[in-house]
């Protein structure tokens, strides 16, 4: 038996997040945070896709493009970014095979859709153009387990900030795209050991660069520019 794996990805999911920053650190955190997965041409079979509508939430099996090899240790964002766990014991990209897992919101199979079969998800933590792998339905019966314990991110469930949104430039964003960027903004973006108030932060997020500072709990935004 080979010790050498293929893997070929199946599609591709399209997000607002071009780059790595301000993307949410788990994928249903930001449920407003809407995708679309698109499938390659050999994949795109509509009997593939039969009987999938009756699932809420799928699994999405996926390649961390941005991936610089693997580290025995890491060091999380929500510990600070300065405490080391082992690698297995977290979802850092930094692992000996590449490999994503993130649960989506399944809103709807469109067949219909240029290129299509494709799949219109919610509350993805996945860049833009991310290879998929697989897609695969999320079964309560198996999959959920309420009395799962979390380790250290049970410690830190409700971590957020408050975000003070001026009003002239909230309606700068497309009104469709303000609860999504609202959801991502409380997440804090920022790298967990920046506690700089005067530092100003650029984020790029659905065609926009959204600017903020944070001091103490509170996360203000101090400007909207449209991206070239």
């Amino acid at each position: 038996m080979s010790e050498n794996l293929t893997l070929r990805p199946i599609g591709r999911i399209r997000t607002e997040f071009p780059e790595k920053f301000g993307i949410p650190r788990q994928s249903g955190l930001v449920e407003e945070l809407r995708a679309v997965v698109e499938f390659e041409r050999e994949f795109r079979a509509p009997e593939a896709f039969r009987g999938l509508e009756g699932f809420s939430h799928l699994w999405l099996l996926w390649h961390f493009t941005q991936s610089q090899g693997w580290s025995p240790t890491v060091r999380p964002p929500r510990l600070g970014g300065n405490q080391r766990v082992g690698v297995f014991a977290t979802r850092s990209p930094f692992r000996p095979n590449p490999i994503g897992l993130s649960c989506v919101k399944l809103e709807k199979v469109d067949y219909t859709a240029p290129g299509g079969p494709v799949l219109l998800v919610r509350g993805a933590d996945l860049l833009d153009g991310t290879p998929i792998f697989d897609v695969k339905p999320y079964v309560p019966l198996a999959d959920c387990r309420p009395q799962a314990v979390g380790g250290f991110s049970d410690q830190h469930r409700e971590d957020g900030l408050s975000v003070d949104f001026p009003p002239a430039l909230l309606e700068q964003v497309p009104e469709e795209k303000r609860a999504a960027l609202l959801g991502v903004l409380v997440q804090d973006p920022r790298p967990s050991y920046q506690h700089d108030p005067q530092r100003v932060y650029g984020m790029a997020f659905a065609g926009l660069e959204v600017r903020f500072t944070v001091e103490s709990n509170t996360l203000t935004v101090r400007g909207i520019e449209a991206k070239e």
